[in-house]
């Protein structure tokens, strides 16, 4: 059986849980931890600004190098239940240690590709391996922290998260306009090197080997599989809408069908037919545990349209290279990381993560309703204003959502609730790279349709609106203030779902049961 984390014992008064301290194992686990979920935000991130110089090198077409940077996304998010699902039955440490040597081998191949299918092969080890990793993150603090304390430590995880996926696009723009864009992938090392040197050394292992076979039975093999080709069906249109096919083509109208088909039948056999089903059944019972999985899909679902559609505005608006739109970016990012950790902090003193997952998002709501307020000629402290509440808005409810699950499920479920939280926030960041898109296409194409003299590039310039960079430089002040402004008011609408997504959320969230983690 496995042994129960290395926990300090409580007595249950507050002197006893004021002197709560990791040991100095846990500790270097915790860090190493913290530095490979840096490493997968990192990674997941830097590839989207260097895309146009991988593809010039490996002679890609635009779909083989947007398949460069989706590959990550989509095998991240479909592999981290099935991470957590096994290291519920065996080893923390294993699944970790597997997680890593995915990343690595991918790392690899991706870094010396002379061919995309080298390319997208690493890109996909990559991914199952940074999903490993940032579900067993959540999980292994789960293990070691007390539910009151365990607010600060996810409050540190959501900034180091945050932090990484804000960095990697600058990072990403240094390497592929200074140096090579395979740097990309070649920094992953150190980071790989201090990681599994801190996890080989000081994680206590557990043994499971004399119950091997008996765990081995327990996997959820066909939930597995159906659960892998359904999600795949589910997501991969979602990516490819409006880039490779139009969203009204068949081919995908057809696999979303397919893949929400098989959602249903995955759902049907895990509750009918599985003995130890990959995602219990049980938790979506609990209403404040599935209020709280519908917020974290939200909150992924906001924080990636912002993330994406937010350096559009910087680049083809205010005219900014790929770099300073990265650190344009920061009074709407760096934000969450401080405010994530203070959010953590205010948790673990009161006992209580109610009131803050309802502030998170009537932060948010504001946040995404400020945006709308940018304009072709917003200044400079105008708009670092306006992008810094939405910041705010994602550091207080990241954490704070964490807590809710764990709160509101049983002390067995919680591991298997923190895949879920993970896997919903991936599933909301899909939907938000793929909803903002088709908002922005339509958008912009209706408006560009109105104006004669921009009616024939319409097609062209809302469905790659990156293309018309090129285009501003050469043409006239006139034309380029009427293109920009059709993107401004194009990005509008997308903001503007954020706020009614966000406004919902925050109704169905004062429905959640106020749980006491004192």
């Amino acid at each position: 059986m496995r042994r129960k984390p290395e926990l300090l014992e409580l007595d249950g008064n507050e002197e006893t849980m004021n002197a709560f301290y990791l040991t100095t194992g846990q500790r270097l686990t915790f860090t190493a931890l913290m530095v490979l979920s840096f490493m997968a935000a990192l990674d997941g991130s830097s590839i989207s600004v260097a895309l146009p110089a991988l593809a010039m090198e490996l002679h890609a077409s635009a779909i083989e190098a947007f398949w460069a940077g989706t590959s990550y996304l989509l095998c991240c998010a479909i592999c981290q239940p099935i991470f957590g699902s096994l290291s519920i039955l065996f080893c923390r440490k294993i699944f970790i240690m597997i997680a890593i040597f995915f990343f690595f081998i991918g790392a690899i191949l991706a870094g010396s590709a002379h061919n995309v299918f080298r390319l997208l092969l690493g890109r996909s080890l990559q991914g199952i391996g940074g999903g490993g990793l940032i579900t067993l993150t959540g999980i292994v603090i789960a293990d070691y922290v007390p539910l009151k304390r365990r607010a600060v430590y996810f409050g540190l995880l959501s900034s180091t998260w945050a932090l990484g996926s804000v960095i990697g696009p600058v990072i990403g723009g240094c390497f592929a306009e200074r140096s090579t864009w395979r740097w990309m992938f070649y920094i992953n090392f150190p980071f790989i090197g201090i990681g599994r040197f801190l996890i080989v050394c000081f994680m206590p292992r557990s043994s499971t080997l004399g119950a091997f076979r008996t765990q081995f039975h327990k996997i959820d093999f066909i939930g597995i599989f159906i659960f892998v080709i359904s999600a795949s069906s589910f997501l991969i249109p979602l990516s490819w809408g409006g880039i490779m096919f139009p969203w009204n083509s068949w081919h995908t109208l057809a696999a979303l069908i397919l893949g929400i088909m098989g959602l249903v039948a995955f759902g049907a056999y895990e509750c009918l037919y599985s003995t130890f089903p990959l995602i219990p059944p049980v938790i979506f019972r609990n209403k404040s545990t599935a209020i709280s999985l519908i917020g974290y899909c939200a909150m992924g679902f906001l924080l990636w349209c912002e993330l994406y559609y937010l350096p559009l505005y910087f680049e083809a608006v205010k005219g900014y290279n790929s770099i300073i739109a990265g650190v344009a970016l920061f009074p709407a990012t760096l934000t969450i990381a401080p405010i994530a950790i203070l959010t953590g902090s205010l948790i673990a003193v009161t006992g209580n993560c109610y009131w803050t997952v309802l502030t998170s998002w009537a932060l948010c709501t504001l946040g995404l309703g400020l945006l709308c307020l940018l304009q072709v000629e917003t200044s400079t402290p105008a708009w670092i204003f306006l992008c810094m509440v939405s910041g705010l808005g994602f550091g207080t409810g990241i954490p704070a959502i964490a807590v809710a699950v764990q709160a509101s499920v049983l002390p067995e479920h919680v591991s298997i609730a923190i895949t879920l939280s993970t896997f919903s926030r991936s599933f909301g960041q899909a939907l938000g790279v793929a909803v903002g898109g088709a908002t922005f296409e339509n958008r912009a194409r209706t408006i560009l349709l109105q104006n004669s003299r921009l009616a024939s590039v319409a097609d062209r310039y809302s469905r790659d609106a990156f293309d018309v960079l090129n285009f501003l430089d050469q043409t006239d002040k006139a034309t380029r203030f009427q293109i920009r402004s059709a993107y401004v008011q194009s990005l509008r609408a997308i903001w503007a779902i954020g706020v009614g997504v966000s406004g919902i959320t925050l109704i169905v969230s004062m429905f959640a049961k106020r749980h006491n983690i004192g």
